[in-house]
């Protein structure tokens, strides 16, 4: 169709072949096989030269129409390969959308207002599902002996330590750092539920450190578990990211032996990369948590 819109812009076979670099015999068959596909004559003789019949002509505005489509695709392609359109999901878990992501979106969006982001926060449920599932190109999850799907390909963010959480004027908050020990026959706040990969980091250290915590209140989230703290019902161990504003009426102490973490990672379909965008937000979640 572009041989014939070209033959019929120059109202000339061998005019069409110079510009396209082809033979005329090479032009004449094409637009032999073409008339022959179509069904009708697309063109006639006039003179020297030749113009389009009503079918010709048909073609040839189609043609005009599909050559704008095409160059549209491949600069939407090349945007896209450069990372200035598209569409990126993000996933992610309560913590990391109050301290890790929004700083990192905004620096995305700096760097590329034109990509759309698709943010939704997941929790209870697990954010690498999402991505496992296809629904998801990226998502910040906590990684604790998980098995991956194939296709996930796992980031280093950063590694996220438990503090002790104790009612202020505690007798364990003259030390400065606590063995984990020094909670085991203290009332628990549950500060991890429903139980996943938080929860489980802490059981796993209480276990290392000869004790199963014995909770006494369970708690949706870190702040509602720092009130309760502050009320005196208990103390809580709470990831550094997930702390926000301590309460007033708790102090926060360091733990060894062992020191409960969490390892924060961005789970990315292993097809996206290399994309410029997801590349670009990688590197500013690499930035907020540093």
């Amino acid at each position: 169709m572009q041989v014939l819109r070209a033959v019929v812009t120059t109202g000339s076979i061998t005019a069409a072949a110079t510009n396209l670099g082809y033979t005329p015999s090479a032009i004449s068959q094409q637009v032999a096989s073409l008339e022959k596909q179509a069904g009708l004559p697309l063109l006639e003789r006039v003179g020297r030269g030749v113009r389009p019949t009503l079918a010709g002509r048909l073609l040839t505005e189609h043609a005009a129409h599909i050559t704008e489509r095409l160059a549209e695709a491949e600069a939407a392609l090349a945007d896209l390969r450069a990372g200035r359109t598209g569409r990126l999901r993000v996933r992610y878990f309560a913590t990391a959308g109050a301290a890790l992501v929004p700083p990192a979106v905004a620096a995305f969006r700096a760097r590329h207002p034109d990509v759309r982001l698709d943010l939704k926060l997941t929790e209870p449920d697990d954010p690498v599902v999402e991505v496992e599932a296809g629904r998801a190109d990226v998502a910040v999850v906590v990684v604790h002996d998980a098995e991956l799907a194939r296709g996930v390909h796992l980031v280093h963010l950063l590694d996220d330590p438990y503090l002790a959480v104790l009612p202020r004027g505690h007798e364990l908050a003259r030390k400065r750092v606590l063995d984990l020990a020094d909670l085991a026959d203290e009332p628990w706040v549950d500060a991890a539920v429903p139980p996943g990969p938080c929860q489980a980091i802490v059981l796993d250290a209480c276990a290392a450190a000869g004790f199963s915590p014995g909770y006494v209140v369970q708690a949706d989230d870190y702040p509602t578990a720092q009130g309760f703290v502050a009320a005196g019902l208990g103390v809580a161990i709470v990831p550094k990211l997930g702390l926000g504003v301590v309460n007033p009426g708790v102090v926060v102490r360091r733990l060894r032996h062992p020191e409960p973490v969490r390892t924060i990672c961005a789970a990315v379909r292993e097809e996206g990369m290399g994309t410029p965008a997801v590349v670009s937000l990688l590197e500013a979640l690499k930035t907020a948590a540093g």
